[in-house]
């Protein structure tokens, strides 16, 4: 907060340098152009005025400033984390030659009448940006041609097709990376072989991550700092794979063709590419199974703690949760509202939306 208005008043007191200096400049030229004069102490005046102008104009607008600073900030330090070092110095080095280019067009393009003094500038943006585009399209040639990433990527190729031929190659889609419950099963050290985050799936979480939606912008972020996690985790274990094929097609489907391409599984959380991966032949690793596979088993007779919060849809009942977060239903549970109340189990049901356990408390 102290650090936003010492930059609010700085922002205000360059407002009144920008006013003064541009009333200072510009006394003389409306005067000649509206034909009128001004005395010495209206031209003070004017300056004045000017100086305050500025700096209340640049004052109001510094909160907005601000913020557009830190936004852009923030999208170039999540662009930055999910860009690989390859791309960075492929970029890097097409601006470079583009600027360079631009350089050298620069004497003949101002020599051209009543667009020279636009052309050198426009042609920096231009080829600056083409630049940039042709090195990361290029980047794989240009690393084969210098020989300093190109030998690692032919590895990391190697490395990933001898994974699929052991058939430990698991694709990771967007669901379950922005679940984030990977992550957990990673640090538990349950997770084997090699994560494939495909280029197209990495694409869609940045695509997320810059929504205007809040809440799909959070749910972008969580699944970029999963990925960063994992990438901690797992280290070279790994790895995104450019995959070009197939562009017009939806995510699922290239999803499914690179699944069968590398003899590899897809973990996920969806529902519908679950079914369309097991049309097809291609096994899936669903985290949400794996949660239901691991709650605990209960069976009718037993007994069991559990905390009433609130009161149920029927009359007397009560209503709590396991650390699984199972819903028990406590007949005559009313009254415990609040407490922890020793129940015997009566019943299970297990329905599509998860399983509902039925019990009474425990008569001693």
């Amino acid at each position: 907060m102290l650090v936003n208005q010492m930059v609010r008043r700085l922002l205000g007191l360059m407002g009144v340098v920008g006013g003064v200096t541009g009333a200072l400049y510009g006394i003389r030229p409306l005067q000649s152009f509206f034909q009128f004069h001004l005395s010495r102490l209206q031209q003070v005046g004017v300056i004045i005025g000017g100086g305050v102008l500025g700096g209340l104009i640049m004052y109001l607008l510094a909160p907005l400033m601000i913020t557009a600073v830190l936004q852009f900030t923030d999208w170039v330090e999540r662009r930055l984390q999910t860009t690989s070092i390859q791309d960075l110095l492929a970029a890097i080095g097409g601006l470079l030659v583009g600027l360079l280019i631009a350089n050298l067009l620069s004497a003949p393009l101002a020599k051209i009448p009543a667009v020279g003094g636009i052309l050198p500038t426009l042609g920096v943006f231009v080829l600056g940006y083409v630049g940039v585009m042709v090195g990361l399209k290029k980047r794989d040639d240009l690393g084969g041609l210098f020989g300093f990433w190109g030998r690692r990527g032919r590895e990391k190729t190697r490395d990933l097709a001898t994974s699929s031929k052991e058939g430990s190659v698991k694709i990771l889609d967007t669901s379950v990376i922005i679940d984030g419950r990977i992550a957990d099963v990673c640090k538990a050290g349950f997770f084997e072989g090699t994560a494939v985050i495909p280029s197209f799936v990495l694409e869609e979480l940045r695509h997320i991550a810059d929504s205007s939606d809040m809440v799909k912008r959070k749910r972008g972020r969580r699944g970029l700092e999963v990925l960063n996690i994992l990438r901690q985790q797992l280290g070279d274990a790994v790895v995104i794979y450019e995959h070009d094929e197939d562009q017009g097609q939806e995510v699922d489907s290239r999803l499914v063709r690179l699944a069968k391409k590398l003899n590899a599984k897809i973990m996920t959380n969806d529902y519908n590419l679950n079914q369309v991966a097991e049309l097809q032949g291609v096994p899936v690793l669903n985290i949400n199974e794996l949660a239901n596979s691991l709650k605990r088993i209960i069976l009718p007779g037993e007994h069991i703690s559990v905390y009433i919060i609130r009161e149920g849809k029927e009359p007397g009942q009560g209503v709590g949760y396991l650390d699984d977060g199972t819903m028990i239903v406590v007949d005559g549970g009313k009254h415990f509202v609040g407490e922890t109340v020793e129940v015997t189990v009566t019943n299970i049901l297990q329905t599509s939306a998860g399983r509902m356990i039925f019990a009474k408390p425990r008569t001693s």
